[in-house]
């Protein structure tokens, strides 16, 4: 496919260069945006749809396994949720307790 878009690129820029010469820069910049710069994306585009409908399944997939490793089914999952959100409160709350001891300590300096 590459070498194609390449011969392609190259007979086109040939005729470009033949239009600038009889009939000056704008006919040889039409010439080539005409029949090279807007054919060829259209082609390159139409190729590419497979590579990116991969890419978007394989994202989807990636997101999926990793909501699965989050939250693996089961009623040891409401436990490990439970613990985790304990671990999470209690370190929050320890948090909370060193702004606020610091906040009383500026408080009486002022």
């Amino acid at each position: 496919m590459w070498l194609v878009a390449i011969a392609w690129i190259y007979v086109v820029g040939l005729m470009a260069v033949t239009e600038v010469t009889e009939h000056g820069i704008v006919a040889g910049i039409m010439t080539f945006l005409g029949y090279c710069v807007l054919p060829l994306s259209i082609v390159w585009y139409i190729a590419g749809s497979k590579m990116r409908r991969m890419k978007i399944a394989q994202k989807e997939e990636m997101a999926r396994r990793r909501r699965a490793g989050r939250e693996p089914d089961g009623q040891d999952a409401t436990g490990e949720r439970e613990r985790h959100r304990s671990t999470r409160d209690r370190s929050d709350s320890d948090s909370g307790d060193n702004d606020s001891s610091s906040g009383d300590g500026g408080s009486g300096g002022d």
